[in-house]
């Protein structure tokens, strides 16, 4: 390459411009000034892992390492730009030379100066996800197979999420399929030429996807020796931001930048590594002094946000985890409250115990922007959402995609919305398009022909062309009875699923078995041992084919089948199938109302999944429905890491808690399916923390 990059050594620190010792604590001013060569910084939770980094940034400068010659990587933009701005508030002055930002926008970077040696011209488009799903369809086209045929065919959504995964965790789509979605075995085959084909056609449309961006930069890297060595050169100090957030690629791809200079500083916490389930490799972090010897370790301990009492707790938390590095998060603050350990009769109980006391909190001068409740999965949270607002307590929902507005969410209730109302044509037509070979057109001619068969039950004359009279004729013959007529004979024929057959005929031919089989369910659920009750009405649905529907449709299947069938245990509170959809058709209101009635001066609670609140604080931090088989959740149990990641996700929500923290686990829960209420567990993890570190308030006794 053109440039040759000398290395540049520390000077001695004179004539700084910021006075490191007296700034910093004794552990941060440690690993600022650290001497060159590999390091570990393991920075525990509120420990100012931002101001660390931030501060060693600007340290490098000061010494007189030329802006160019450092990189700071991080995983978000926002992070990116808030280290970028106080570097230039410390140093008093922009530093554009420095290369600063995330994964993605450096190998971005690197990739238009070299794309040609790629293959690629250095304009290439980078696909967003929807730009990707649509070359894909692409591919599929041209391989002659469609998705809607083969019901337990992967869709795109789900091929992405196999050729995605397989390349940032260094595997063969072969071996990925193998271990996490074999369900799919017999199409291995074709989806492996599916992968080789939507490669391909990305390099000949010069396109690239966000994955490609750190899989060719890492190829890059790898094949192109001048490449390699030039970077190698030029990045004489490397910094890297949430480390144990890192996947097999991107520790890859920093441990061959940094083998030249070997100067790589790496911050993080192993106590905060939670996403293992998206690629991230927990023994990244643990094994980086393995990778890099002579590494130096520094331990941040000092915690900024928590009082010493909650701190307590998490150090309980954690230390049941085998494999850590071990630390002691010590208070800077002041003594406060204990932690509060609350059990409930039921999830109910749970539910009105957080609205009272949020409300006590609230009078106390409290504000509900700081008040944070925290959990597993977003359907713990249904029925606090309907306390919250029977109670007129505002809150905002952070929690990725709104629980109601998602799609399997909205399928599966069409199901009921539709029996209950047959009339229902959003129900109809969305219930309709999940059968192959059925769009948009489709379902409005089925309608019509739906509308003018229930017509003719009712005694109307129907309007339409030839197969609308034919299908109305058809339910004629079959003796159908009108909608709104009552008959509750136990033998009483099926009404709505009598007018779907009558429609039959008009079905396209690749959707004739789809349709037989959801007349077969809409017969059983409208039976009337089951319209009591919509639980069972949910888990009929999902064992009629809607469980196998979302393999195929969604990568993060299990977790939608945790949803759904969670759906059907708050159903089972209810009762009614009228009032399950005035309750479903309340929270999902609140749901989309939830921004536009937002007002700029208005307080509002925080519902989260821990997921989503990491990286925030609160005030005052309620961590529900803590059983086992909720927290830490069934699937995890099944290998020793995922239970030692759930412990490491409560350690999370417990340290998002700066002044009061209250655990609540009920003592009853719902069933799924035909089990009734069954008494729970408290979940382990409570069992592992000194009974001492907390007060205990039994509202099964009604005391605390």
């Amino acid at each position: 390459m053109s440039h040759d990059y000398v290395l540049q050594p520390f000077r001695p620190p004179v004539d700084l411009q910021i006075d490191y010792a007296r700034e910093l604590n004794e552990q941060q001013h440690a690993a600022v000034t650290a001497p060159p060569g590999p390091a570990l910084v393991i920075a525990g939770a509120g420990s100012g892992k931002t101001r660390t980094l931030t501060y060693r940034v600007a340290f490098l400068l000061e010494q007189g390492i030329p802006p160019e010659r450092i990189l700071l990587l991080t995983f978000t933009n926002k992070a990116a730009g808030e280290m970028m701005r106080r570097v230039v508030d410390l140093l008093g002055q922009p530093q554009p030379a420095l290369w600063g930002g995330t994964f993605h926008a450096i190998g971005a970077r690197v990739l238009r100066t070299h794309a040609e040696v790629l293959g690629y011209r250095r304009d290439f488009t980078i696909l967003d996800r929807d730009d990707s799903r649509d070359l894909l369809k692409h591919c599929l086209t041209e391989a002659g197979i469609n998705p809607k045929k083969v019901d337990d065919f992967p869709k795109p959504d789900v091929l992405l999420e196999i050729i995605s995964l397989a390349g940032n965790t260094h595997r063969t789509v072969t071996e990925l399929v193998d271990a996490q979605y074999d369900y799919f075995g017999e199409h291995l085959e074709k989806i492996n030429l599916l992968a080789q084909s939507y490669a391909a056609r990305k390099h000949a449309t010069n396109s690239m996807d966000f994955d490609d961006l750190l899989q060719l930069w890492l190829k890059l890297m790898r094949e192109h020796p001048a490449i390699r060595e030039h970077y190698q050169r030029r990045f004489q100090f490397i910094l890297v931001d949430e480390y144990q957030d890192t996947n097999q690629l991107q520790s890859d791809l920093i441990d061959l930048l940094a083998a030249r200079h070997k100067n790589v500083m790496v911050v993080g916490d192993d106590a905060q590594s939670i996403y293992g389930w998206r690629g991230a490799n927990f023994l990244n972090i643990m094994k980086f002094p393995d990778r890099h010897p002579g590494a130096k370790v520094y331990k941040i301990e000092t915690n900024y946000r928590s009082t010493p009492e909650i701190l307590e707790v998490a150090n309980a938390v954690i230390a049941a985890n085998v494999h850590q590095f071990v630390k002691e998060l010590a208070p800077a603050r002041e003594s406060g409250l204990k932690p509060a350990l609350v059990e409930c009769a039921d999830t109910g109980q749970q539910s009105a115990f957080i609205a009272q006391r949020i409300g006590e909190l609230h009078a106390d001068g409290v504000s509900l922007d700081d008040i944070a409740v925290l959990y597993r999965s977003h359907f713990h949270a249904l029925e606090l959402q309907l306390e919250f607002t029977r109670r007129q307590i505002p809150f905002t929902i952070t929690s990725g995609i709104r629980f109601f507005e998602q799609a399997h969410i909205k399928d599966a209730t069409a199901y009921l919305k539709f029996v209950a109302n047959p009339r229902d044509e959003i129900s109809f037509k969305r219930l309709v398009q999940l059968m192959p070979g059925i769009a948009a057109k489709g379902a409005d001619k089925l309608w019509g022909q739906f509308k003018n068969v229930i017509a003719q039950a009712a005694g109307a004359n129907p309007k339409g062309g030839a197969e609308d009279l034919r299908a109305a004729n058809e339910a004629q013959k079959a003796g159908l009875k009108s909608l709104d007529e009552s008959d509750t004979t136990p033998a009483a024929p099926s009404r709505i699923a009598a007018a779907l057959q009558a429609c039959a005929k008009a079905v396209p031919a690749k959707a004739a078995t789809a349709w037989a089989q959801w007349v077969a369910t809409i017969a059983q659920l409208e039976a009337g041992e089951l319209r009591h009750s919509p639980a069972k009405m949910l888990k009929l649905v999902l064992d009629a084919g809607y469980e196998d529907y979302l393999k195929a449709n969604f990568e993060n299947y299990s977790t939608r089948l945790d949803d759904l069938e969670q759906l059907a245990v708050f159903a089972r509170n209810i009762g009614s199938l009228d009032d399950f959809l005035t309750q479903l058709a309340l929270l999902t209101n609140v749901e989309a109302e939830d921004d536009k009635r937002a007002k700029p001066d208005e307080q509002r609670v925080r519902l989260s999944t821990i997921h989503q609140a990491k990286g925030l604080e609160f005030g005052v931090v309620f961590v529900i429905s803590l059983c086992d088989g909720m927290f830490p959740s069934a699937r995890s149990l099944d290998n020793p890491a995922g239970e030692e990641e759930e412990r490491r996700l409560f350690y999370v929500a417990v340290t998002r808690a700066k002044d009061e923290l209250y655990l609540s686990h009920p003592a009853v829960r719902a069933g799924f399916g035909n089990t009734g209420d069954t008494h729970q567990l408290r979940s382990r993890f409570l069992n592992e923390i000194p009974p001492k570190l907390f007060k205990k308030w039994n509202l099964r006794t009604n005391y605390y």
